[in-house]
C-alpha cells in the first residue's frame, strides 16, 4: 500500500455479525409438542373410483362456469346440484344475460370462454369430496371451489364458491 492510502480514515468501522440480524429468530429443531394432532385423519379412495370421480368433476365445473357465464341452460345441472347451489347459478346466468342485453353487441355473453385448467381433489370420507379448480378466462385465473356429497346414489353439489 502507498502511504497515501495509510491516512485514509475509514467510514464505518466493522460491524460484528450477530445470530440474529434484525430478524425473528427461526427454531428449526424438532419439538414434539409443537404441533397440533392432525385434524382429519387420511381416507384410502380406489384408484379408479378417484379417477372417475376426478374427471367427472372436471366435467361439472366447466359445465357450472359456462352456465355462470351465460352459455350454457341452467337447467342442465338440475340432477347434480342441491337447490342452494341451483339458485346460486340460476342468479348468476340471470345477471350476466341481463348485462349482455343492456349491451349493443348482440352474440356471446363473454368475449373469452372460461376453461376449467385443472381439478384437485380432497376426500374427506368415502362419500364426501372437496373439489378446487382453476379456471382460466383469457389471461387471467379464477378458482372455483365445489364440496360434493354422494346422495340416492349419485354426486351431488351441495356447496359451490367463485373466487
Amino acid at each position: 500500500m502507498s502511504p497515501f492510502h495509510e491516512k485514509v480514515v475509514p467510514l464505518r468501522g466493522p460491524t460484528p455479525v450477530a445470530s440474529v440480524q434484525g430478524t425473528l429468530a427461526l427454531d428449526l429443531g424438532c419439538h414434539d409438542d409443537a404441533w397440533p394432532p392432525p385434524l382429519a385423519t387420511v381416507h384410502a379412495i380406489e384408484v379408479r373410483e378417484r379417477r372417475k370421480l376426478e374427471s367427472w368433476a372436471h366435467r361439472f365445473a366447466q359445465a357450472a362456469v359456462e352456465i355462470a357465464g351465460g352459455d350454457r341452460p341452467v337447467s342442465q345441472l338440475l340432477r347434480w346440484t342441491a337447490p342452494d347451489v341451483y339458485d346460486d347459478l340460476a342468479r348468476r346466468a340471470l345477471l350476466v344475460r341481463a348485462a349482455a342485453e343492456r349491451e349493443a353487441h348482440g352474440g356471446r355473453v363473454q368475449q373469452v370462454r372460461p376453461l376449467v385448467e385443472s381439478v384437485h381433489t380432497c376426500w374427506i370420507d368415502d362419500a364426501v369430496a372437496e373439489v378446487s379448480a382453476r379456471v382460466r378466462h383469457g389471461r387471467r385465473s379464477r378458482a372455483l371451489a365445489i364440496r360434493f356429497e354422494h346422495r340416492a346414489g349419485r354426486w351431488q353439489a351441495v356447496a359451490m364458491q367463485f373466487a
